[in-house]
């Protein structure tokens, strides 16, 4: 997932995950998450996974018999803070010798010997498709033995196993629909840690969200590397599988979750741009609980970049697909991702990413100047030739610019009446709640009786370029 792949206020900032249930006469985890919204998934499997062999969640990594931290290796800085973090615990372990220490996702595959060898920050290392054989792996670890299981997978999907929801609130929550990536992006190492790409049963996913609408859920986010791509019952070669059963694209996919009640918000993420079909857009604008808003990554407004970047388009394929989405869906908004300093990116190119940004006229991007990883692409075939102090300078240039637009698109809605989804308290004021509207921009409104869940229709009165406010509209 693109946005959050290269999301550093997410990827600096550990989230502790839990459950809110635990049992002091059972063994207890502590889960830390990292990175893109995959993470934050995958954790609650793993919760699910071990809820079967006695463990609870806690909030509090004091009282942990295993802590497991789900870790993000797209960034250096993402890397180093768990680490920091790793070298905390150790000091905690020297206490509590029976302290089982793990890494789990993109870091552990990458860096698996560093960790348990060299470093010895971990007891136990797994990668995205071994979280089954963690029971093993803490049994191992109990034994005396270091642990170690990071074999990628074409099969594994964990469609079978019912996710422990570890967030607070109840409101929304991520279904993960594939995994892997079949896209060779060279600044990315998601296809080396995550693996191919493969979709899961479409059934298994429409069960999941009835599941979460039944249980008070009232939004859901269809997440995948990049679920454009989402596939079941045919090949990449366009060849049906099984005749017996119907074939399913992303936007089949759509619909039918769609359909599971109109009251259950569904969102996605990431698309990518040279996969987005119009099918998709015209589902979106078929059904009301599709929600009007697309994250689609650009990375640079230049061509040239694209292709060094090889991300499989054009600066006019972009564009193409832009066009369609505001014809086809007016009033959608549209975010991106926006990466500053690529290998031989020059002052021309930039200024074309700029460009590109007042042309589109982003409601909201993520943007970072590139950093280096290694076995990827750009490593092996390109110099890290733009010097920090020129990236950083174009980063700003960029964030200034996103910044006055995400204003004036927040300017827009003045006036306007909005659905929005109550998710919460205001962090500022026990007086006012907070929530989305279906262009995924948080809104402030009067807490009145409202609650987490419901729906309410805002007046938006007020704005920055980070949130709106208002006052609910009674009918």
């Amino acid at each position: 997932m693109e946005e959050k792949i290269i999301e550093e206020s997410k990827q600096g900032t550990a989230t502790m995950l839990d459950n809110a249930v635990e049992n002091s006469a059972g063994k207890k985890l502590y889960l830390e998450s990292y990175g893109c919204q995959m993470n934050f998934s995958d954790s609650e499997i793993v919760a699910s996974i071990l809820s079967e062999e006695g463990y609870t969640t806690t909030r509090n990594s004091e009282d942990a018999d295993v802590i497991l931290m789900n870790t993000c290796s797209i960034r250096e800085n993402a890397e180093q803070r768990v680490r920091n973090k790793l070298s905390q615990y150790n000091k905690r372990k020297k206490q509590n010798p029976s302290l089982v220490i793990g890494v789990l996702g993109c870091m552990a595959e990458r860096l698996k010997k560093d960790l348990l060898e060299q470093e010895k920050l971990v007891d136990l290392v797994a990668g995205p498709d071994a979280y089954r054989d963690l029971p093993n792996l803490i049994d191992d670890v109990v034994g005396g033995q270091k642990a170690v299981n990071v074999l990628l997978s074409r099969e594994e999907t964990y469609a079978d196993i019912a996710p422990v929801r570890l967030g607070e609130g109840g409101v929304t929550a991520f279904i993960s629909i594939m995994r892997g990536c079949d896209n060779m992006c060279s600044f990315c190492v998601v296809p080396f840690t995550r693996g191919r790409e493969r979709s899961r049963d479409p059934e298994s996913i429409v069960a999941e969200a009835q599941e979460l609408f039944d249980k008070g859920y009232r939004e859901v986010t269809l997440l995948g590397q990049n679920v454009d791509s989402y596939k079941w019952n045919i090949t990449k070669k366009g060849e049906v599988i099984d005749e017996s059963k119907p074939v399913v694209t992303f936007a089949g996919l759509l619909e039918k979750v769609a359909l599971v009640n109109s009251d259950l918000r569904v969102r996605f993420s990431t698309s990518h741009p040279k996969d987005m079909t119009d099918d998709v857009l015209h589902t979106m604008a078929k059904y009301e609980n599709l929600c009007k808003y697309i994250h689609l990554p650009v990375q640079s407004g230049s061509t040239d970049v694209l292709k060094r970047m090889n991300r499989g388009y054009t600066r006019e394929w972009y564009m193409n697909r832009i066009n369609a989405i505001k014809t086809i869906l007016p009033g959608t908004f549209i975010s991106t991702d926006i990466i500053t300093g690529f290998c031989g990116e020059t002052d021309e190119d930039h200024k074309e990413t700029l460009s590109l940004m007042e042309e589109v006229g982003y409601e909201f991007a993520y943007m970072f100047f590139y950093s280096e990883r290694p076995k990827t692409l750009a490593e092996r075939k390109f110099e890290d030739d733009i010097p920090e102090e020129t990236k950083k300078q174009r980063l700003y240039e960029v964030q200034e610019l996103q910044s006055k637009l995400s204003y004036a698109a927040n300017e827009k809605l003045v006036g306007q009446v909005c659905k929005v989804l109550v998710e919460g308290t205001s962090k500022r004021s026990e007086d006012y709640v907070y929530g989305r509207n279906s262009q995924n921009v948080t809104t402030i409104f009067p807490k009145n009786n409202y609650k987490p869940g419901d729906y309410v229709n805002v007046k938006i009165t007020d704005f920055t370029s980070a949130t709106i406010k208002g006052v609910p509209v009674v009918e």
